[in-house]
Formats: structure tokens, C-alpha cells, sequence
């Protein structure tokens, strides 16, 4: 991992391990398949639940300052606490997770390589044990918008694309990119009026970066993946997919593990595109 641009933000699942009981570390799982955690986690690991943690229950949003405060001090997060995440599916929404802490000003967060997959087929140790860390009074920062991209943004953004000067990345399925599907297969099909892409955007799928036990690919391989492509590190990216997380997963490659300047996640995705009246789409 010494060759990614920031190899502190990847650990893997022997540092864990090693650190299970150390109290500056906090382990934190995040799932799509938010009923995973229950059914075991590593010890010591507090669950976040995706929808209800880290997103705003009225106004389509990420978490405001004072919930991600509050989901921080719960969990018993401090200014000086290392922050670990993991998750199923390769980290979808671990990686999502990060880009919110990042986006309020949170600095020392890591993923643990590979995630809940690579941890259970280790035969590593799980529990059922639900922890109780004692509260923090930690304060964030932020928001650090040049992270993230919204709307109106990616329609100007289109003009960056057009002239080769700014690159959008869809990380979805090719059925999803073409249209044809409106979801991955596996979750429902809704969440927009119309199928397809934003126009310019390049597909490269989320699971090109990872290999089969879920750890992501060589620097190299990734900088011949998205470099082979036309996302180039001199130009402005801005990634998306249905919700978000599967995008910030592509922001998390591009940014720590390639060294990209400008990249932006657009966290409304196709679910926002896809219904709102008089964009451009393609099929």
C-alpha cells in the first residue's frame, strides 16, 4: 500500500487485529445491508445505520454538523481518535461514510482494506456484543464543499466536460449507465422518472478498482483504469451513481490512492438527475 499518494488513509485487517483493545481506535461498521451488523461485527465495532445516521430524515441531505457531532460523541470519537471504517460490499457505504467525516473536517479516518468480507473470510474473530464507549464532546468542522458536487454545479460542470477540461465518472452497472435498469439489480428498481447518463460521462464501474477479496488494485492498475479513460489528475472530476455511495467509493480511489486534486462527489446522483425536469440525458 506504500505506493497509493496517501497509504495512511488504507489499513489492513492484521492492523486491526493488533489494535482491537486499543481505546484511541475506533472501529466503525457501516453496511447497506444495515441488519449485518447484528448478526456479528469485529469487537469493539459501533454500527452506523446509513440512512438513518448519516443522511437528514426530512430534506434529502447529509447529516447536518450537529448530528454528525452527536453520531461522533455517541460512538465515543475524540479530536484524537483514529477513525477506522469498514463495511459490506466492498465498502460502499464505509467508503460514503468517510467521504461525510472528511466532508466536516475529519481528518485522521481510515478504511480497513478489503472490509467485512476480507475479515470474515480470514476467520477472524466476531461478536454480537454490542460496545459501549464512553461519550466525547468532539466539535467538527466544515463543510468542506470542494468535496462535493450539487446539481446546478454539475450542470455548469458540463461545460468543463465538453471542453476536456473537467470529467464525469459514472461508477454504475452498464445496464444502469445505458438505461435499462434504474437500480442495481439486487435493490429496487426506483428512486427516478427516467434511465440512462449524464451526457459525457464516462462509465467506469465502482468494482474495476478492487480485486476479487475486496481490496483495492495497485496504484498502477488504477491510474491505467481511470488514466486510460480520460480522468486524468488535471482535470476537474466529479463522480456519481444512484445515491452516492458507490461514487464516493470512486472519489475515495481517486483522491487517497491516486493523488487527484479536484474531485467532487455528487451525492444527489441518478436519483436526483433522473427526475428533475428539462436536463439533459442520454441512453
Amino acid at each position: 500500500m506504500a505506493n497509493y499518494a496517501k497509504p495512511e488513509s488504507l489499513v489492513p485487517t492484521d492492523w486491526v487485529a493488533e489494535h482491537l483493545k486499543d481505546p484511541r481506535v475506533r472501529l466503525i461498521e457501516v453496511d447497506v445491508d444495515t441488519a449485518a451488523y447484528d448478526t456479528g461485527h469485529i469487537p469493539g465495532a459501533v454500527g452506523w445505520n446509513w440512512k438513518k445516521d448519516l443522511e437528514t430524515e426530512v430534506v434529502r441531505d447529509v447529516a447536518d454538523k450537529a448530528g454528525i457531532e452527536w453520531l461522533l460523541r455517541g460512538s465515543g470519537v475524540d479530536s484524537d481518535t483514529t477513525v477506522v471504517l469498514y463495511g459490506d460490499n466492498n465498502n460502499w457505504f464505509a467508503a460514503y461514510a468517510l467521504w461525510v467525516l472528511e466532508y466536516y473536517g475529519l481528518d485522521n479516518v481510515k478504511l480497513m482494506n478489503g472490509g467485512r468480507k476480507k475479515w470474515i473470510d480470514e476467520g477472524r474473530e466476531m461478536t454480537t456484543e454490542v460496545p459501549a464507549h464512553p461519550k466525547s464532546s468532539i466539535s467538527v468542522k466544515g463543510p468542506k464543499d470542494d468535496i462535493r458536487a450539487v446539481r446546478d454545479q454539475v450542470l455548469k460542470h458540463l461545460d468543463k466536460v465538453r471542453s476536456g477540461k473537467g470529467a464525469l465518472v459514472d461508477v454504475r452497472s452498464p445496464r444502469e449507465f445505458s438505461g435499462e435498469l434504474l437500480a442495481p439489480e439486487n435493490l429496487p428498481q426506483e428512486g427516478s422518472q427516467r434511465g440512462g447518463h449524464i451526457p459525457g460521462a464516462m462509465n467506469i464501474v465502482w468494482s474495476q478498482a478492487v480485486n476479487e477479496d475486496g481490496t483495492f488494485k495497485s496504484r498502477e492498475e488504477l491510474e491505467q483504469l481511470y488514466g486510460g479513460q480520460g480522468v486524468s489528475p488535471d482535470k476537474d472530476v466529479v463522480a456519481y451513481c444512484r445515491i452516492g455511495e458507490r461514487s464516493a467509493h470512486t472519489w475515495f480511489v481517486l483522491t487517497h490512492l491516486l493523488g487527484y486534486k479536484n474531485v467532487r462527489n455528487y451525492d444527489g446522483s441518478w436519483t436526483e438527475w433522473g427526475s428533475l425536469v428539462g436536463v439533459p440525458v442520454e441512453k
